[in-house]
């Protein structure tokens, strides 16, 4: 007898919908299917179809299954269908993964290098995203990933990733998930319900359908064929089933119920038996013709899960290579194994209601026997349990009764899987260990477990669950712990609580820590309780909170070059270093080395890295010099570490956008942004639209720079510590493009307040240079003020220093020292040089000031500054400086060029540029007096403009004007 159907019965439009999408994967637009439906209703039959149809089109497949061998072991089904990428010879073109191909050696052996952080679900599906797409450019690809409802939580947060990131890439994936409740079905449904993937639901066959699936398993030529009493009996039976249909058919013809004769098909017996007992006697009836040895094999194989160890089995049973071999291929025979491939050693039961049977003919006392006998035999084989094999162990461990062992070693398993990064399958490993522990009334044992799980669920972000074991941390304290162990748990708590942003609530678990700690003393524990209240400090809002957070660090540092604690000593240099930077760049330095020379020390390539970026950080500060940035994004790139990789991006953006590269700053951020938005890395996408809206402010667009800050605000802007920069940097220049200085000097003063109340570690905000020359400017600030100011170490970084100079010009000139003053201005160029918009404005600020003192080139410098702003298009300064100019006596020449600026439908009008400056701002619904101090003009000029506006374009009166106008900005 044929054991598979020929062909597919029943489900032409559901593979019909499969091929369509599979045209459509080919052409670069992929998409998700989740074929879901009971088990046995035919979803991989179905999927199977497909995979042959791709084949046949050229596509590129890709498989894998979920297991449900013991704890669900991390990405199996990613690894097994990626790893497929790499058996055909053909070399892999990487490239294009950039910092994600190291991320993926979490799935890939081969690109394993040994050394990377606990990168987010979310990091890794972008990585397995962008090798799918290398992997399926120009041919398609089929990603199908079967049995997901037995997939680990790690597999399925990649998963959900791909399916909102699968569009527009040739790639489609296929999933197979059955209907009994579980976190894939949830999101396959809820994929559904906001319209990223598509659910096709197998419904079970209809009574033809079936009758259909009999005649072809039969190899009967039609139904007609068949005796009228099978297909009843079947068609009741199976409800639909197709699985169910084959099996049943099976046990019938095995009990002999159903036989073959020269007249066809006929049914001998009673053939109205129990559905449930049917199935599982039929199974058990093709077992037992394995023999006595060959059912106590099985049902050793039951025990140790549906994918079971050749190595283990066999040293479980004590049977020999060729007795072990002769039963497995009597099993497959039998059609109730098969190998599971790519893994050599391993085998599989091809259904689940296999397992279901053998466990019905063992009594509890006998499965947890085995399961005894599973655990010691993996122990045995496999002493340092590496791997895999320490979650199996537990699980039969568990089984076999032993709660206080199962415990131990789903704790060992969890802080290995915590380690590895797999944080939803170390979670559910480290609830299992504290569970157990805790029934077992051990708390030394429990409290171990605590101290993985804690740091676990901050990182997989259950906060609320990690919040929700401060009652057992208060039990734990009654039950004989150690001082330095609950006190350690404080801490780890404490730490959760920061990740969170719930600072009181980490500063209350540092005191319990104290508070335990002040009992019995213990300086190691200590430091890593400091470590985490420095970070904690400097986050709480408060005037001290810098002092207070570097006095905490300072001790957590000697006291872990005392104890040899490599990690802590790192962590706390590195704040010590982020603090100091304010007050001397050099000790920064100092620190950061000391840092990196722990790190190397102790090979510790993040902390290493984590230092090289802050010392490529301190540079760009000083000198505006990126090389160290670039070296440390270098090296985050080896490591593939994605947070450090954007995070330098971020800065190189905002590089760009003060060194005038307006078309590459833009499309930097654009590409920057969709990505750190796409992996939910708030501080980086804060930074970046931070950046953007320094872009637009730069160009004197205040809408668009509005929107970046609307933005800004909706990813939690307002405290944060790119806050000041969004005012300083983006605010207050924008006001100063718009020729709005008391507008600037408010946005600044608003920036030292929120400094005075929340000190920042970020010194680009203006308070520091820009703030000081329209102070000075203004006759707010003297020489006294300066040289307050110019002590500080922030006003010698190199965006800083040249407002300073500009200042000391000004300063300078008014006490009658003009040659100084004017060598004061070159040297404020020279620390200008890299910045040409700030370099301009700061001529056009003091030229002024210049003229009236008598002093300096007042005359050159508008003209430079005139000129580079009626290139950038800047109206309202370009005009200040022919105001200027003009009030100087100086002849303004007029720029005959500019034209290529207006709209094609404006300049057929007759529109001039003059014209069209005025149109621009009517967008804002200025007066003619606010128009005319924008452009250093008449109120009566701006007034004839209008109606000369009014009259060229043909609109019907001023609001109609305005109207256009900003319909022509927001275009």
């Amino acid at each position: 007898m044929r054991s598979h159907t020929p062909s597919l019965v029943g489900r032409d439009p559901q593979l019909t919908q499969l091929e369509r999408a599979m045209a459509e994967a080919r052409q670069g637009m992929g998409s998700v299917v989740f074929l879901v439906g009971e088990a046995g209703v035919g979803k991989s039959r179905l999927a199977a179809e497909a995979v042959g149809g791709a084949l046949g089109s050229g596509m590129r497949v890709l498989r894998g299954r979920s297991s449900t061998t013991g704890p669900a072991v991390p990405f199996r089904p990613l690894t097994e269908a990626l790893m497929s990428l790499f058996r055909g010879g053909d070399p892999m073109d990487d490239l294009a993964l950039g910092p994600y191909r190291p991320v993926l050696g979490r799935l890939i052996p081969d690109w394993d290098t040994g050394e990377r952080d606990s990168s987010s679900m979310v990091i890794l599906g972008e990585a397995v995203l962008r090798l799918l797409i290398a992997a399926g450019r120009g041919q398609g690809q089929l990603m199908l990933l079967e049995d997901l409802h037995d997939a680990d939580p790690e597999t399925l947060g990649v998963l959900e990733y791909l399916v909102d990131n699968l569009a527009y890439t040739p790639v489609l994936l296929v999933a197979t998930v059955r209907t009994d409740i579980s976190d894939a079905l949830d999101l396959a449904q809820s994929a559904r319900r906001r319209g990223a993937a598509t659910v096709v639901e197998l419904a079970p066959l209809s009574q033809p359908q079936v009758h259909e699936v009999i005649a072809a398993q039969l190899g009967a030529d039609s139904p007609d064929d068949v005796p009228a009493a099978v297909l009843s009996r079947l068609w009741e039976d199976s409800a639909g089933s197709p699985y169910l249909v084959e099996e049943l058919l099976q046990s019938m013809i095995g009990s002999g119920t159903l036989v073959q004769g020269p007249g066809g098909w006929r049914a001998v017996g009673d053939l109205r038996r129990d559905v449930s007992s049917t199935l599982a006697r039929g199974i058990l009836r093709r077992i037992d013709r394995l023999g006595a040895q060959g059912l106590n094999l099985l049902s050793a194989a039951a025990v140790l899960g549906r994918r079971f160890p050749l190595s283990v089995l066999q040293h479980m049973t004590g049977v020999d290579d060729r007795t072990l071999l002769g039963h497995l291929h009597a099993g497959v025979a039998a059609r109730l194994l098969v190998p599971d491939e790519p893994a050599p050693d391993w085998y599989s039961f091809r259904h689940s209601p296999t397992l279901e049977a053998l466990f019905t003919q063992m009594t509890p006392g006998q499965r947890a026997e085995l399961a005894r006998q599973g655990a010691q035999a993996v122990e045995e084989l496999h002493p340092a349990l590496e791997g895999d094999w320490c979650a199996l162990a537990a699980s039969l461990r568990c089984e076999a009764g032993d709660r206080v062992e199962a415990g131990l070693l789903y704790a060992d398993a969890g802080g290995r899987a915590l380690t590895a990064g797999a944080l939803n399958s170390a979670v559910t490993l480290l609830s299992r260990a504290e569970s157990l522990l805790a029934d077992a009334g051990d708390p030394q044992a429990r409290a171990a477990a605590l101290e993985n799980l804690l740091p676990a669920l901050a990182e997989a972000g259950d906060f609320a669950r990690a919040f929700d074991l401060v009652d057992d941390l208060h039990a734990l304290g009654s039950a004989g712990l150690s001082a330095q162990r609950l006190a350690t748990l404080h801490a780890r708590l404490a730490k959760v609580a920061h990740t969170a942003g719930r600072w009181s609530d980490g500063n209350r678990q540092i005191a319990r820590a104290r508070e335990v700690l002040a009992a019995a003393p213990d300086e190691a524990t200590a430091a890593a309780v400091d470590v985490t209240a420095a970070y904690l400090a400097l986050d709480t809002p408060g005037p001290d909170r810098t002092q207070h957070a570097q006095k905490l660090a300072r001790s957590a540092a000697d006291t872990a070059e005392r104890h040899g604690l490599p990690v802590v000593a790192c962590q706390a240099w590195e704040l010590l270093a982020t603090v100091a930077r304010e007050r001397d760049p050099q000790e920064s330095a100092a620190m950061l080395g000391q840092a990196m020379s722990a790190a190397e020390r102790h090979r510790l390539p993040l902390q290493r890295m984590y230092a090289a970026t802050r010392m490529g950080g301190n540079a760009w500060l000083a000198e505006g010099d990126t090389s160290g940035l670039l070296t440390a994004r270098e090296e985050a790139l080896r490591l593939g570490s994605v947070n450090i990789v954007h995070t330098v991006d971020g800065i190189l953006v905002l590089d760009a956008v003060l060194r005038g590269e307006d078309t590459a700053a833009r499309s930097a951020a654009a590409e920057c942004l969709a990505v750190v938005r796409r992996l939910r890395l708030a501080p980086a996408v804060r930074y970046v639209l931070m950046a953007q809206a320094t872009l637009e402010a730069h160009r004197g667009d205040r809408p668009a720079m509005e929107a970046a800050l609307a933005a800004f605000t909706e990813w939690d802007g307002a405290g944060s510590q790119e806050e000041p920069l969004s005012l300083g940097l983006a605010r207050a220049f924008c006001a100063l493009l718009e020729e709005n200085r008391d507008l600037a000097r408010a946005e600044l003063a608003a920036v030292q307040a929120m400094e005075a109340d929340n000190p920042s570690t970020y010194h680009l905000s203006g308070t520091h240079g820009l703030l000081l020359l329209l102070d000075v400017l203004a006759g707010d600030a003297d020489r006294a003020r300066h040289a307050e100011t110019t002590a500080t170490a922030m006003a010698r970084m190199r965006w800083n220093r040249q407002f300073v100079h500009l200042a000391e010009a000004v300063l300078l000139g008014r006490e009658g020292a003009q040659t100084d003053a004017a060598a004061a201005v070159e040297v404020a160029l020279a620390a200008a040089e890299p910045y040409p918009l700030a370099q301009q404005l700061g001529l056009r600020l003091i030229a002024d000031a210049a003229h009236q003192d008598g002093w300096g080139d007042p005359v050159g410098w508008l003209r430079r500054a005139e000129h580079y702003f009626h290139e950038r298009d800047i109206p309202a300064v370009t005009g200040a400086c022919r105001a200027g100019l003009r009030r100087l006596g100086a002849p303004v020449h007029q720029h005959r060029s500019g034209t290529s600026g207006i709209p094609e439908h404006l300049r057929t009008q007759g529109v001039t540029v003059r014209e069209f400056d005025v149109f621009r701002l009517l967008a804002e619904r200025l007066s003619n007096k606010g128009i005319a101090d924008r452009l250093f003009i008449s109120p009566r000029t701006a007034e004839k403009h209008i109606a000369s506006l009014i009259t060229k374009t043909g609109a019907a009166n001023r609001a109609d004007l305005c109207a256009r106008s900003a319909a022509l900005r927001s275009g």
